[in-house]
C-alpha cells in the first residue's frame, strides 16, 4: 500500500497556490486557443502584448470552471483536464468553421449543434491542423505539472469549502451580464459595442467574442417609444406608400435559390473553353437581371432564406442570436412573402429542398412563414421523376431533377385550381469543392497557368458545378416556354462559394480580389464584390415583366421580394410596402457593411451619402421591426394591413 504524502507548505500558501494555478491554467487554454486560431506562438505573443486586458479576461473566463472544479474535487490537475478539453474543442470547431466558410465562430452557430454531424457532412474531410497537436500537447504538460506539484496545492476540507463558496459566487458573477460587464470594465473590455463577427474575432479572440455575444445589451427602442410614437409611425408609413395597387397578375412563381451561383466571368484572370453560363446569359435579354447582393460568403443559405422570406437581417436580432431559431411567435409577427400571394386564396405555398429536413430549423419556420406542403429529397424522389442521369449528380440532387419535381409540383398545384409559389433551393453545387466530387468531369476547359495541379482541380469542380447549375436553368425555361400556364421564375445565387486552395487560401485571395480570408482588413468595396452574386427575374409571358425585359436592375436578399412583388401587382401589406421602399434606399445592411439602393457600399449606414428623406425611410423600417419583434406590437396588426386599412 502507498501512503498517501502530506501536503507541502502552510495552508494559506496552499490556498494562494491553488488560486494563482487555477488563472495560469486559464492563461494555458487562452493560449493554446489562440495558437490554433491564429497558427503561430509569436502571433499569440503579439495579441497578448496588444490586448493584456483581453488576454486577462478571457484566462478569467477559463480559470473560473478551473477553480470551481478544482474546489468541489479537491484535485486541481483533474478539473485542469474536462476545461483544457473544452477549450480545444471550442478552437477546433472554430478553426473548422473558418476552414469551410471563411468566418469565425458565432454565437448564432449553437443554434445548429444539434446539426453539428450533418453540417461537417456538407463540409466534407476535416482534419485538424498540426498546431492542434501542439496546443494539445502543451495544455496536457501544463495539467502534468499540476499532477506533479499537487501537494502543493493540496486544501484542507475548511479551505476547500471557503474555495468552492469563493469559486460559486466568482462564477455566478461571471455568468450575470452586469457582472461581466463590471470585471470588464476593470480590464478594459467593451461589452457595449456592437461589431462584425470577424473583428470582433481579432480583436478580443474566439472566448471572449462569444462572451460578449451572450451578453448583449438590449435592442435600444426608437426615442420616445409608446403608443403614440407609433401610431405617428403608422401615418408616416401610409403617407409615404402608394395606395394605387397596380393591375394584379397571378402566375406561378418559382423561387429558385441557387447554390453558390454566380457569374464566374466576374473572375479575373482565369478563363474558360467556352461560356460556362450560356443559358443564364441568354435569358438576360428576356429577363430583369443584374448584380445579388448577399449578406454571406460561402455560407449563410439557411440565414438568407430568412431574410428574404420575412424582410428582417441579423442586425435587426441581438448580436448570437440565430435568426433560424427564434421563438415561433417572432415568425407570426409579420405576414411573410408567401403569405402576400396565399393569403388572397388563389395561391398555395410550398417549399421543396434538394437534402434532407434536418438543417436550420426549416420544418418549423416554413409552416409559420405561410407555407403549405414541404419536400425534401427523399419526398421529391417518391414524386416519380424519371432520368436517364439519375437523381443525384456529383455529392446531391441534380438540378436538373430537382427541377422537374419543381414543374410537377407547380402542375399539381395548378390542377387543384390554385397556382403555385414554390420557393426552391438546389444543392448541387454545394461544398464542398473536392477534386473528386464530379468525378474529376468537367465539361468545359479551364485555363489558369497561375495556379497548380491541385488549385486547378479545385476550380474545376467549381466551374463544373456552375455548368450544371445553368444547363439545367436551361432545361426548365424550355420546358416552362412549352407550358400553357404563366410562370415567372426569379433565380439567384445565395452566395459565392468560398474555394478554399491547400495551403488555405481562397480562390479569391490568390487572384488578389482580397487581401486575405479575414474580413477585417478589406475595404468596403471588396466586401461588396466578394458578398454578391447574380439574378434574374424571368417569365414565360414577356407580359409579366411589365415593359422591363432586358433591363438590369441591382437586387438583393431583402430587395427581391419586393421586386417580385411589384411585377405581379399584389395588394401588398404595409409592412412589405415599407419593406419596397427600404429596398430603394438600402439593398444591404449587416454588421460587416451597408450598401445604398445604387449598388455603392460604406461600412455603415452612417458613413453613407443618404439624404435625410432616405434617412427616415430606413428608421420607420427600424421602429416597425423594434415594434413587432421586442415592443408591444402597437402597430404590427395594422402593418399587416393594406396602406390606408
Amino acid at each position: 500500500m502507498f501512503k498517501k504524502k502530506p501536503p507541502i507548505g502552510p495552508g494559506w500558501l496552499r490556498l494562494l497556490l491553488f488560486l494563482s494555478a487555477s488563472f495560469c491554467m486559464g492563461l494555458a487554454v487562452t493560449a493554446a486557443m489562440q495558437w490554433i486560431s491564429l497558427g503561430t506562438l509569436p502571433a499569440v505573443l503579439e495579441w497578448a502584448r496588444a490586448y493584456p486586458g483581453h488576454l486577462a479576461m478571457t484566462a478569467l473566463l477559463w480559470a473560473a470552471p478551473v477553480f470551481l472544479l478544482g474546489a468541489l474535487t479537491g484535485r486541481l490537475w483533474l478539473a485542469a483536464l474536462p476545461v483544457g478539453t473544452a477549450g480545444l474543442a471550442l478552437a477546433l470547431v472554430d478553426y473548422f468553421k473558418n476552414a469551410i466558410n471563411g468566418t469565425p465562430l458565432e454565437l448564432a452557430d449553437f443554434g445548429l449543434a444539434a446539426q453539428a454531424g450533418n453540417v461537417a457532412g456538407l463540409a466534407g474531410e476535416l482534419t485538424p491542423p498540426e498546431d492542434f497537436w501542439l496546443a494539445l500537447a502543451a495544455l496536457a504538460l501544463a495539467a502534468a505539472f499540476l499532477f506533479l506539484t499537487r501537494r502543493l496545492t493540496a486544501l484542507s476540507k475548511t479551505a476547500r469549502q471557503r474555495a468552492c463558496l469563493f469559486s460559486l459566487t466568482l462564477t455566478g458573477v461571471l455568468l450575470t451580464g452586469a457582472g461581466t460587464r463590471a470585471i470588464g470594465a476593470c480590464l478594459g473590455v467593451d461589452f457595449y459595442t456592437r461589431m462584425d463577427p470577424a473583428e470582433s474575432h481579432s480583436l478580443h479572440g474566439l472566448t471572449l467574442a462569444l462572451w460578449r455575444d451572450a451578453f448583449p445589451q438590449p435592442k435600444t427602442p426608437p426615442e420616445g417609444y409608446s403608443e403614440d410614437y407609433m401610431l405617428e409611425v403608422l401615418k408616416r408609413v401610409d403617407a409615404l406608400l402608394d395606395q394605387n395597387t397596380p393591375e394584379q397578375e397571378t402566375p406561378n412563381i418559382l423561387f429558385i435559390l441557387s447554390e453558390s451561383f454566380y457569374d464566374l466571368n466576374r473572375l479575373p484572370v482565369l478563363r474558360y473553353g467556352a461560356d460556362p453560363l450560356e443559358n443564364f446569359h441568354a435569358l438576360e435579354a428576356e429577363s430583369i437581371s443584374g448584380t445579388f447582393h448577399s449578406h454571406y460568403l460561402g455560407y449563410g443559405t439557411g440565414y438568407i432564406e430568412m431574410a428574404m422570406l420575412y424582410g428582417i437581417n441579423s442586425l435587426d436580432l441581438p448580436p448570437g442570436s440565430n435568426i433560424c431559431f427564434q421563438d415561433d411567435g417572432v415568425y407570426e409577427r409579420f405576414d411573410a412573402l408567401a403569405e402576400q400571394y396565399t393569403l388572397s386564396g388563389d395561391y398555395t405555398a410550398e417549399m421543396l429542398h434538394a437534402y434532407d429536413n434536418t438543417l436550420y430549423n426549416r420544418t418549423v419556420t416554413y409552416p409559420l412563414l405561410g407555407f403549405n406542403n414541404l419536400y425534401f429529397s427523399d419526398d421529391i424522389q417518391q414524386i416519380g421523376i424519371e432520368r436517364t442521369d439519375g437523381a443525384y449528380g456529383g455529392y446531391y440532387m441534380r438540378d436538373g431533377y430537382f427541377f422537374q419535381g419543381m414543374l410537377e409540383r407547380m402542375r399539381a398545384v395548378n390542377a387543384d385550381g390554385k397556382r403555385a409559389f414554390l420557393y426552391g433551393i438546389t444543392m448541387e453545387n454545394h461544398q464542398p469543392f473536392e477534386a473528386e466530387k464530379f468525378n474529376y468531369a468537367c465539361q468545359i476547359p479551364l485555363i489558369a497557368e497561375d495556379f497548380t495541379p491541385a488549385q486547378r482541380d479545385i476550380i474545376r469542380v467549381m466551374l463544373e458545378g456552375i455548368t450544371r447549375a445553368d444547363q439545367a436553368l436551361g432545361e426548365l425555361v424550355t420546358a416552362l416556354r412549352e407550358s400553357p400556364e404563366p410562370t415567372i421564375v426569379v433565380f439567384f445565387g445565395d452566395h459565392r462559394p468560398n474555394l478554399f486552395m491547400p495551403g488555405g487560401d481562397t480562390v479569391y485571395t490568390l487572384l488578389g480580389l482580397c487581401p486575405e480570408n479575414d474580413t477585417l482588413n478589406w475595404t468596403p468595396e471588396q466586401i461588396n464584390d466578394l458578398y454578391s452574386t447574380d439574378y434574374l427575374i424571368w417569365a414565360n409571358d414577356p407580359a409579366l415583366l411589365r415593359g422591363q425585359a432586358g433591363t438590369r436592375r441591382e437586387s438583393s436578399i431583402t430587395a427581391i421580394g419586393p421586386q417580385l412583388l411589384e411585377l405581379t401587382g399584389q395588394e401588398v401589406s404595409r409592412y412589405w410596402g415599407l419593406l419596397k421602399k427600404a429596398g430603394e434606399v438600402c439593398l444591404t445592411q449587416t454588421d460587416l457593411y451597408f450598401v445604398d439602393g445604387n449598388g455603392n457600399a460604406s461600412f455603415r449606414r452612417e458613413e453613407a451619402d443618404l439624404s435625410s428623406k432616405e434617412l427616415e425611410i430606413l428608421e420607420l423600417r427600424d421602429a416597425v421591426v423594434y415594434d413587432a419583434i421586442y415592443g408591444k406590437q402597437f402597430i404590427t396588426e395594422a402593418m399587416n394591413l393594406p396602406p390606408g386599412a
